[in-house]
Parts: structure tokens; sequence; C-alpha cells
């Protein structure tokens, strides 16, 4: 199951916020390594998203026929 950024940059959010929070430094650290993480993966989301949007449109601009293409057979 694929992930959104939405996701990941939700949980990244959350675990900046369990840092702040934390009293003990074990937990703060602990969080702000997950932040670390979530951040990284909803990065990684976005730019996965982003060249999947550009590999469509790059295939709809070569699948789309243009109003001079003629058919082979209509050279003759």
């Amino acid at each position: 199951m694929s992930q959104t950024f939405e996701f990941y940059d939700a949980r990244a959010r959350e675990a900046a916020i369990e840092a702040k929070q934390a009293t003990l430094q074990n937990v703060r650290e602990r969080n702000l390594r997950a932040e670390k993480t979530w951040r990284g993966l909803a990065d990684q989301a976005k730019r996965v998203t982003a060249e999947k949007l550009k590999r469509e449109n790059a295939r709809e601009i070569v699948a789309e026929p243009t109003a001079t293409d003629e058919p082979a057979h209509a050279a003759n």
C-alpha cells in the first residue's frame, strides 16, 4: 500500500509536537529521530508523485495526435 505525502507529513508533525512536550531527554530524542524519518518519507513521497505526474504528462503528449497527422496509407 502506497502512503501519501499527507500521511507522512502528519506523522512528522505529530512526532515534533511529542518531542516538544517530552520531559525526558530520551523520549525527546526518540521523537526527533521519528520526525526526521517521517519527514524524509514525506519528501520521498512528494518526489515520487511529481515524477509519476511527469511521466503521465509525457505519455499524454506523445499519445495526442495532431491535426497535421495523416495515416501512413493516405500519402499515395
